[in-house]
């Protein structure tokens, strides 16, 4: 299926334009980029640096994709963004390449839904589905699980990471790591329970659901300090979102947890 580029578009001869694509008026496709099978860019788009986009996404009016970093030790290095197929990336949205200190790739999954303004900073690492509200921002280095909602005017601090399944409440800035399928919220980001309604929408099991809640009452009340229940949860525990969250606790981190409350 031949590509429809508008006449007005300004797209570099040494671009990949995959088949059924559509680029709209004004828009700018720079050399390096790759477009997937039916990719669409609205009008006004810029898609730039070593940047691939998956199939199906679509890029709306002003965003910028693939321009370099905001990182001021960035000298120029080639780097790379890679997003998804059937991502939705919404008007002024930005989301950069990466840094040779930080991996040399940004890298966003399949089936995101980046709102109005949103920004993914370089070397950021995020999952499928993810959400990101209007003027969401991730910082560099970020890893951002499966399945995360980001409320609007959030922002979400350098090398965190936030687990599989989260929320994050709207004009709540993440300072600290995120335990999976929590639930945060405030201007500081409190830790304050489970994202129980996004596990009932994906369709958890009723059990894995109590198993969860009462892992998490375990980890805010025990006795200890918060690693040692953490610890001793994965030894007894049989549920694998119980599991999943202790793993996350366990493994390696630049940045300390939000504790449940």
């Amino acid at each position: 299926m031949t590509a429809l580029i508008h006449p007005s578009a300004v797209v570099d001869p040494a671009a990949t334009i995959g088949p059924g694509c559509k680029i709209g008026p004004f828009s700018i496709v720079g050399p390096e980029v790759t477009l997937g099978a039916g990719v669409e860019l609205k009008s006004h788009a810029v898609v730039t640096g070593w940047t691939e986009i998956g199939a199906d996404t679509v890029i709306f009016p002003f965003a910028c994709v693939g321009e370099v970093p905001q990182d001021l030790k960035f000298k120029g290095e080639r780097t790379r963004l890679i997003v998804g197929a059937r991502c939705r990336i919404r008007e002024g949205a930005t989301l950069n390449t990466g840094t040779q200190g930080g991996g040399g790739v940004t890298r966003i999954g399949d089936d995101c839904l980046l709102m109005t303004g949103a920004h993914i900073g370089h070397d950021a690492q995020v999952g499928n589905r993810v959400i990101l509200a209007n003027q969401a921002a991730i910082a560099g280095h970020c890893h951002i699980g499966d399945d995360v909602i980001i409320g609007g005017l959030s922002g979400v601090h350098q090398w965190v990471r936030i687990g599989h399944g989260a929320i994050i409440g709207a004009v709540t800035m993440v300072t600290n790591d995120v335990l999976p399928h929590g639930l945060v919220q405030g201007p500081r980001g409190d830790l304050d329970g489970l994202n129980l309604v996004g596990l009932k929408r994906r369709g958890v099991d009723r059990a894995e659901i109590t198993a969860l809640r009462a892992g998490y009452q375990m980890l805010a009340q025990g006795e200890g300090s918060f690693l040692d229940r953490a610890r001793k949860l994965a030894v007894e525990t049989d549920s694998k979102h119980v599991r999943e969250m202790t793993d996350f606790i366990l493994s390696a981190s630049d940045r300390s947890f939000l504790t449940p409350k």
